[in-house]
């Protein structure tokens, strides 16, 4: 779907239970940070089954902006890096990340390990998002890295000198993106750092993931449980990279399968599969549904389902898909430990709670997460989707069940999934 309307009312399911199997798009958490790496990389590398979203095309720009010669190819879905062996080219850049939290976390930090003038900024959401925790530990390995209004989000201002290393602090409790975005700048600092990590660090999986990646490209560091990281100068070497499916984009569909009773198989994304997010399928087999696990491959079959009382921190992406699942549940769902994601494209506990009430559920909203009761009977509701992509993905599935929920503003799934309406219609199709 190229031209989106202004809202989409989407149809029930009718017929027969779904036997299907789809291939959703490239991960966007493994594409952005396949970037970085590649972009500091010596030699080249060519990044396969590569996403094509606006998160993902504002990283191209941006690297584009610096100097590095990024070719990307949507229709081949391969994106072609010539490495810059860790010297960005451009001395000064205007870089504009959107609304895309990656972008911003992994570009301020790739940017103060080079030599210059770097500007970052955003739409106004992100100028809500926070950053002062990784511009505090980037200045306390010698950058010069500043938030314009002094809010502690963007703009940010960096005069890059390269950096030194040594000893820094960062807090796990926001966000991992900033430790993400260390450790993959980190390996270019003139001496070893050691980066040890403030409070508990939400989202661990994402950072195994950076791990991984960094390890593909030929960096291994030191990882003490997940607390204290230790980095020495080395350089990263270009080759061709795969980017597996996306989880969190794959949860939408697994959770059809979940509220349609049919069988929905995912390609490409198994028991091999370095994302965290692909922890959903046990908990839809804990609320009911048959999961069966191949190397690449995910098979999901719904059942009737039991509500569920879920540490959801590890896999948050998928909070708001569970949260729809769960109006069609039996009995109180509690999802927990996500305070975090107040911090993402918008307040999601809120969101989901204004957004789960006009649909007919009881929501008790909690700091760090939400209790859940389902209605006796869905009802017909405009859902907001405050330009959330997962806003929209997530709700559409409370439309296969209960007639008259309309999404408004479907076109803000372009962030991460631009062809989700399409899959969508796809999996309907006999």
């Amino acid at each position: 779907m190229t031209n989106y309307p202004e809202e989409l009312q989407v149809e029930p399911w009718v017929g027969p239970a779904p036997q299907k199997r789809i291939r959703v798009p490239g991960s966007k958490s493994l594409t952005n940070r396949a970037l970085i790496v590649a972009a500091l990389a010596e030699g080249s590398s060519v990044l396969t089954g590569a996403l094509d979203s606006d998160d993902t095309r504002v990283m191209v720009d941006s690297l584009q902006r610096l100097g590095i010669a990024v070719e990307h190819d949507p229709a081949a879905v391969t994106i072609r890096v010539p490495g810059c062996g860790g010297l960005i080219p451009a001395k000064e850049a205007e870089l504009y990340v959107a609304n895309s939290g990656t972008s911003l976390r992994f570009l301020t930090a790739m940017v103060s390990a080079g030599q210059g003038t770097y500007r970052l900024d955003g739409t106004p959401r992100m100028r809500q998002r926070p950053v002062a925790d990784l511009l505090m530990a980037l200045n306390g390995l010698g950058a010069d890295a500043r938030s314009d209004l002094g809010t502690g989000c963007p703009p940010v201002t960096v005069k890059a000198t390269g950096l030194d290393g040594g000893y820094a602090f960062v807090r796990g409790d926001v966000s991992s993106q900033f430790l993400s975005g260390l450790l993959m700048a980190l390996p270019y600092s003139r001496e070893t750092t050691t980066v040890e990590v403030q409070g508990v660090l939400v989202s661990q999986p994402y950072v195994e993931m950076t791990l991984n990646v960094m390890e593909a490209f030929g960096v291994r560091i030191g990882n003490r449980k997940n607390r204290r990281f230790d980095i020495r100068p080395a350089h990263y070497h270009g080759r061709p990279y795969a980017i597996e499916p996306d989880a969190s984009a794959a949860s939408y569909f697994f959770a059809l399968a979940a509220l349609t009773g049919g069988t929905v198989t995912v390609e490409g994304l198994g028991s091999r599969s370095v994302q965290g997010d692909l922890g959903f399928v046990d908990v839809l087999e804990h609320m009911g549904c048959t999961v069966v696990r191949e190397a690449n491959a995910t098979t999901v079959t719904g059942g009737p389902l039991q509500a569920v009382d879920v540490d959801m921190n590890a896999i948050s992406d998928t909070v708001m898909t569970l949260a729809v699942v769960s109006l069609f549940a039996e009995g109180m769902t509690r999802i927990r430990n996500v305070a975090h994601i107040r911090h993402k494209e918008t307040d999601r506990i809120a969101a989901l709670a204004t957004e789960l009430r006009k649909l007919g559920a009881t929501v008790d909203e909690h700091p760090d997460g939400l209790v859940i009761f389902p209605p006796k009977a869905v009802q017909a509701a405009r859902i907001a989707t405050y330009d959330d992509h997962r806003m929209a993905m997530s709700f559409a599935l409370a439309g296969l069940k209960a007639p008259g929920v309309t999404i408004v503003d479907p076109g803000c799934v372009a962030k991460t999934y631009p062809g989700f309406w399409d899959d969508f219609a796809a999996l309907r199709a006999v």
